[in-house]
């Protein structure tokens, strides 16, 4: 990774200055950039990772690509968009912890300012290039007007504000407040039409700006952040009626089918432990059958959200095969984080509002005006190999599904190398200077580098891995409240604590840590804030 940000370092004086004019033919020399997000997205929610969900057009990305199994990202959504848009640790650019989650030792601490504190961000890298910059979606790293995409190197943006809100037109506010959730255009607010859909009208937004690119005769740089399939689960009717009954078995059977699917894919190994049943996440058979039946209703409005989402990639990819760019246009596809599998209702201004707000009987979930969300049996079917899922950096938080394309450059394959999202921005760099041997960048053509150190800390919970072993240190009940060591190569489940048998290897580790902590200057909480699973 150091060889990697230092290549890449040596570009920046040629692209920090202004650009000078650039011609048609730049966008033949230099591809375009597509970064594609997911909010929430299981490991197992593809059908290239053994998923039920019928995703076509992401599943013939990847296999005209690089599928990279062992993308790491952070345990929640804005701190892995802050490593996407600056290259950095969520630490050095305010994305310490989440907006709202500072608790006293963190308040006031530098890095822990809730917002991205950097306007040197890939987009704004990118505009100065010469490219023309464009996103649609989900922002959530600032809501002032200074922090907001148009003024961090956007040139055209439609943006959703805060971290979610409902996926229709009356975009409502995931926490009881006053007025709509923020939508702005260009740095102006917006109202959505009665027949506003995320997915959807992200996708539009974007389609018409890479129209709009083509005359100025510029490489593109897109990016597209969807909000699906975070909650609250809402899905048009006719996504909804394809789903229907697909989950009436309960998740204990879906996790038994996707892991198996995982191995046939052969993305994990039937030779590996599998993680034990969460403490919120009671037996299937152990619920009543009207308990199973809003469960069931709940997953498939996810997998509704998951194959609409999949329809508006491929809506994508058709408007660059239409222009004839799609040859020239690198993508990057990833969720944010692993899915989200916490008691939503349990956290702070979102039980009491659900229940006197919203008409949640069974025949409106999904529908607008409802509020519901995955539970902690669901998320552990879409994680199938791995262990906990959103706010922990566990594998089940942190390793996502991702995607690299670029017709007629990347060659088709897979990778078990461990990639970061940092990685995107040295990549997109080094690409837009137009040089050659575009194939040595870590993401194009990842190879295991053992002495690799990734670092992770939110809401207190924290992990190192280098190579293929790991600690991690997470709260009860999820976690011991001490450091525990895992193999991951041997168990990727991170159900087996060597910490005891291994004590000069967790100690080795333990050094890594006081090293990230120091040069990220990391400031643990009083206590477990955020999701505080125990309430």
């Amino acid at each position: 990774m150091q060889k990697i940000l230092a290549s890449a370092a040596a570009l920046l004086p040629v692209l920090s200055g202004c650009a000078a004019p650039h011609t048609p033919r730049d966008s033949a020399t230099r591809p375009n950039i597509l970064l594609i997000v997911a909010d929430d997205l299981g490991y197992t929610d593809l059908g290239i990772f053994g998923s039920e969900i019928n995703t076509p057009n992401l599943d013939r990305l990847a296999r005209s690509g690089m599928l990279l199994t062992n993308f790491l990202v952070a345990p929640a959504c804005s701190p892995t968009r802050a490593m996407l848009m600056t290259g950095k640790d969520p630490h050095r650019v305010g994305l310490g912890t989440m907006s709202g989650e500072q608790d006293e030792r963190q308040s006031g601490a530098p890095g822990y300012e809730g917002v991205m504190t950097s306007d040197d961000t890939i987009a704004r890298r990118l505009q100065a290039a010469g490219y023309f910059t464009c996103m649609a979606g989900k922002w959530h790293l600032g809501t002032a007007p200074e922090v907001t995409p148009h003024a961090r190197g956007f040139e055209r943006s439609f943006a959703l504000l805060p971290g979610g809100a409902s996926h229709f037109a009356d975009a409502f506010k995931l926490v009881e407040a006053p007025g709509k959730a923020p939508y702005l255009e260009d740095g102006r607010p917006v109202e959505l039409p009665d027949d506003f859909y995320s997915s959807d009208a992200y996708t539009d937004k974007l389609i018409g700006y890479f129209a709009e690119a083509r005359h100025t005769g510029k490489p593109v740089f897109a990016y597209a952040a969807y909000t699906a399939p975070h909650w609250p689960l809402h899905a048009p009717r006719e996504w909804l009626a394809k789903v229907g009954g697909r989950y009436d078995d309960g998740y204990d059977a879906l996790r038994s089918r996707r892991l198996q699917g995982a191995i046939a894919a052969g993305v994990t190994s039937p030779a590996h432990p599998t993680p034990p049943r969460y403490p919120l996440a009671p037996a299937w058979s152990s619920l009543s059958p009207e308990e199973q039946r809003r469960e069931s209703r709940s997953m498939e409005i996810y997998a509704a959200m998951v194959e609409n989402l999949d329809h508006n990639v491929g809506r994508l990819l058709a408007a660059l095969r239409a222009a004839g760019e799609l040859e020239r246009t690198l993508i990057v596809f990833c969720s944010d984080n692993g899915p989200e599998g916490n008691p939503v209702g349990n956290l702070a201004g979102i039980g009491e509002y659900v229940k006197r707000r919203f008409d949640n009987r069974l025949e409106n979930l999904g529908h607008p005006g409802s509020y519901c969300w995955l539970s902690p049996g669901w998320a552990r079917a879409a994680v199938a190999p791995f262990r906990l899922f959103k706010a922990f950096p566990t594998q089940g938080g942190v390793r996502v599904p991702a995607i690299v394309s670029w017709p007629g450059t990347v060659e088709p394959g897979r990778s078990d190398a461990a990639v970061t999202a940092r990685d995107f921005w040295p990549m997109a760099i080094h690409l837009a200077s137009g040089r050659d041997a575009p194939r040595s960048h870590m993401m194009l053509t990842p190879t295991p580098e053992p002495e690799h150190v990734v670092g992770w800390e939110l809401f207190g919970r924290r992990a190192i891995q280098k190579g293929r072993f790991k600690i991690a240190w997470i709260w009860p009940p999820y976690g011991s409240g001490r450091w525990e060591l895992y193999d991951l190569e041997a168990d990727p489940a991170e159900s087996r604590d060597l910490a005891a048998e291994q004590p000069a290897k967790l100690r080795e580790l333990l050094a890594h840590w006081h090293d990230y902590a120091r040069e990220n200057q990391v400031v643990l909480p009083a206590r477990d804030t955020g999701y505080a699973l125990e309430r």
